[in-house]
């Protein structure tokens, strides 16, 4: 398996021609890990036994072109429920957890061939911008180990960054797959909400979450999202949708698609050279036969508030369950129940889950709801609105999806503002439940990737990926990656 340059599809072609076997590759991705994970730290736990065991039993069943992720070593978000594999959502609290059962997508991957080989670092309990709020320490940047990941699928990102898998899922709640995908220079799809189950996910913000792949390529996303998309009975929030042909359409171009650029999206916030790198990948979108068109989106300086006010209430609620009691981890020397709560929650949280729970707690109080949770739901509604409007108007809306490139492991930590802020130009697509992308399309003068962001209106990922693919066809920054 080469580092950088194969895919899904090229080692499919490999294993189906009989040029390599599941067992060599798992092993390759194994010893990747190895290798760098003392630097770049986006594994928490290398499943390597069984990991191996599935290759080989993979390769006896013998391979087939309808069939590309099997024998394909991936990796999964430690917020995903993997059975008999330890799922830590990057937290004490769920240090030694061990579930006993698979998320959905977990089962739907396995069922497609493809081999998890671990599970990988994130921000706790999807809390953080950066990836620096694990338990298990911080992720870094494969283009520059003193910078971040992003978060908190920083693991997700690095991993596929680095080379040690082609494709991992991680999980955006209001741009944990978006930013560090940009951050990382990959390809990032935050899906509609309902598209991908939810169900074995551990949960941060119920009515935001939600789980996409993380790969190298265009194509390469497609196919994983094609293998995880669809109804889920046992998700409540699952959309009983038809799943379209994501890899076969994507190559359909962009003839007759209308894109709309947010003024708002290339303010002043906005980093000169992010802002020249996405207008010229726009521009390339233009020659390849698509209408650009300016649009506004005014609401979008509501996002962060809304979006922290609403994310915090229901992490406060979700994170309940971590008692001490059921599972998990549990304080010990405590002289009555109540002291068992505050002890088990006051050593098994970090500080960031602390702060957004407290913020959360207050913000839903009986006393304050109606200024702060129903007024954020009330402008919720107002931004969905405006989304809505737009669509009318236009097949994809295309931004930056960071201000900025990859900041300094600690430059942005002690000011929890600024973090939240870094989320600016994601969190209004969470909001309204619509699909996003994250593809790179330059470097900035340090050598840091760049993404742009390509917005969809609800269950139009197969429009998303064509404008993906045509600026890969164009645009090389995906094949340019970290030095040796």
């Amino acid at each position: 398996m080469d580092k950088f340059t194969d895919t899904i599809r090229s080692l499919n072609e490999k294993l189906v021609a009989g040029q390599v076997t599941a067992v060599e590759l798992v092993q390759e991705a194994i010893n990747r890990v190895k290798a760098d994970n003392d630097i770049i730290n986006a594994v928490i736990t290398l499943d390597e036994e069984n990991a191996l065991a599935k290759a080989k039993a993979s390769d006896a069943k013998g391979y087939s072109i309808e069939r590309p992720l099997q024998g394909i070593p991936i990796g999964l978000k430690d917020n995903i429920l993997t059975n008999g594999v330890i799922t830590t959502a990057g937290s004490k609290m769920l240090a030694d957890f061990v579930p006993i059962y698979d998320a959905t997508v977990t089962e739907r991957l396995e069922a497609a061939g493809a081999i998890n080989i671990g599970k990988l670092n994130m921000d706790e309990f999807a809390m953080g911008g950066s990836n620096e709020t694990s338990y298990f320490g911080p992720v870094r940047n494969p283009f520059d180990t003193d910078r971040v990941p992003g978060g908190s699928s920083g693991g997700s990102a690095a991993a596929v960054a680095a080379g040690q898998v082609l494709a991992t899922l991680g999980t955006d709640t209001g741009g944990s797959i978006r930013q560090p995908a940009a951050y990382n220079g990959i390809v990032g799809m935050k899906p509609t909400y309902g598209r991908v189950s939810r169900w074995g996910v551990i949960s941060f913000a119920s009515s935001l979450d939600q789980v996409g792949p993380m790969t190298r390529t265009v194509e390469d996303n497609a196919i994983m999202l094609q293998t995880i998309a669809g109804y889920d009975e046992k998700d409540s929030t699952s959309a009983p949708l038809e799943v379209p042909n994501y890899v076969a359409s994507m190559k359909d171009g962009v003839q007759g698609l209308t894109l709309g650029v947010p003024a708002e999206f290339f303010d002043d916030a906005v980093d000169p050279q992010v802002k020249e790198q996405v207008q010229a990948a726009i521009k390339q979108l233009e020659n390849a036969g698509a209408t650009v068109k300016e649009i506004s989106f005014a609401n979008l300086k509501y996002g962060i508030p809304v979006y922290y006010i609403i994310a915090s209430a229901e992490a406060s609620s979700n994170l309940q369950r971590y008692d001490g009691i059921r599972y998990g981890y549990r304080a010990e020397n405590f002289s009555n129940l109540e002291e068992l709560y505050v002890k088990t929650r006051t050593e098994g949280f970090g500080d960031e889950v602390k702060r957004r729970l407290m913020t959360g707690t207050f913000s839903i109080a009986s006393e304050n709801i109606d200024d702060y949770f129903m007024q954020a739901a009330k402008v919720r509604m107002l931004i969905k609105e405006a989304f809505d409007k737009i669509f009318e108007e236009v097949d994809l809306i295309v931004s930056p999806v960071t201000t900025g490139t990859a900041f300094k492991i600690g430059e942005k930590s002690s000011d929890p503002i600024e973090m939240y802020m870094a989320d600016l130009l994601t969190v209004p697509v969470n909001l309204a439940g619509l699909p996003g992308l994250s593809m790179p399309v330059g470097f900035d003068d340090k050598g840091l990737p760049i993404g742009m962001q390509i917005i969809g209106d609800r269950f139009a990922e197969e429009k998303i990926y064509r404008a993906a693919y045509a600026v890969e066809q164009v645009n090389d920054a995906y094949t340019k990656h970290p030095a040796e």
